[in-house]
């Protein structure tokens, strides 16, 4: 802070510096103007603006410092009181920029508020002509056309819910009931959902459940669940072996995993597949990628603290694996 004070101040220490010389050099060239007497003035001067110059930094920057302590979170109050018109200046316009700034941010709030509350409202009308078009694709006596009907119900059922639990992410906390789940009841129903795009590929479930119980939260589990397991379907070939399901205990906590025989993911992407919008750079001509349901499981394992692994290789497969907190941890963590 000194040397940025005594850069901004340099013009005064020119300008003092340029007098002192200029003092000596009238003494030095007049010799009617004794030298000594000269030299005991330019030796005060100079003390006492060194005294000066101390004092005014500290006043001066003593406003600066707080600037630069000062959180900008729309609150003024931790800046201080300016006590010279310039820092009037300052803390005026600092104080009109962070009112206009607290009402914008108000209003986006307001209307971000008010555009989540009415594509939620929209998510469950929707979900109204789906439940109605499922049952009447249901009474269809066309299996082959029964069965591609259901198919593209489901993608669209699928879709609305990733959309839904978007919506719901930012206020996660709030909606977090830590609980014994039990996983094999969770599984199946999440395995009966997709039954018939299964049957469509000719794909089966392998599972295998040694721990059966884990402490988390039962609706945002079956949603990190939902998400691996349709990837695992979603990229499996038709007539693959079936998807390994399976869940045990290690070091005292629980994992669970699921691993395809599909497609892949090229090693280069595997950091990546978490990412907002990410696809895949091997398979980027897939139209029916979102690059949204990995982003949001991770997303909400983060918050039931859990640890998703992922390996894969290209043309042998994926394995997911989740890794639930140790039971003392999750309530140390959680409070529960």
């Amino acid at each position: 802070m000194i040397r940025v004070y005594l850069i901004e101040r340099k013009s005064w220490l020119f300008m003092f510096a340029v007098a002192q010389v200029l003092v000596l050099l009238i003494a030095y060239l007049d010799y009617a103007i004794p030298l000594e007497p000269l030299l005991y003035i330019v030796f005060l001067t100079t003390l006492l603006f060194i005294i000066f110059l101390t004092w005014r930094y500290k006043k001066e920057t003593s406003f600066i410092k707080r600037l630069q302590d000062w959180e900008n979170s729309l609150d003024m109050s931790g800046i201080g009181e300016a006590s010279s018109p310039f820092e009037r200046a300052i803390e005026q316009a600092l104080t009109d920029q962070t009112n206009r700034l607290q009402q914008l941010a108000s209003q986006q709030q307001i209307a971000l508020e008010q555009e989540k509350d009415e594509l939620l409202s929209w998510i469950h009308e929707v979900k109204t002509p789906l439940t109605a078009m499922h049952l009447m694709i249901g009474r269809l006596g066309d299996e082959a056309l029964k069965a591609s009907l259901t198919f593209e119900w489901l993608r669209i059922h699928h879709l609305l819910d990733q959309q839904l639990h978007q919506q719901r992410l930012p206020s996660i906390e709030n909606d977090i009931l830590i609980e014994n789940v039990d996983l094999e009841p969770l599984l199946y129903m999440e395995i009966k959902s997709l039954q018939s795009w299964c049957m469509q590929k000719g794909i089966g479930f392998d599972v295998q459940l040694d721990a059966a119980q884990t402490l988390s939260d039962a609706k945002w589990l079956a949603f990190i669940v939902r998400q691996i397991l349709t990837n695992a379907v979603k990229y499996s070939d038709k007539q693959a072996p079936d998807i390994i399901v399976r869940s045990f205990s290690q070091d005292e906590r629980v994992v669970f995993e699921v691993a395809d025989f599909g497609r892949g993911i090229d090693p280069k992407d595997v950091p990546r597949i978490f990412d907002k919008g990410f696809t895949s750079t091997t398979w980027h001509q897939d139209s029916a990628a979102t690059g949204m349901g990995l982003y949001l499981t991770q997303k909400a394992a983060h918050s039931l603290h859990i640890r998703i692994s992922v390996q894969s290789e290209v043309g042998n497969g994926t394995t997911v694996t989740l890794y639930f907190p140790k039971p003392n941890e999750l309530v140390r963590l959680t409070g529960v």
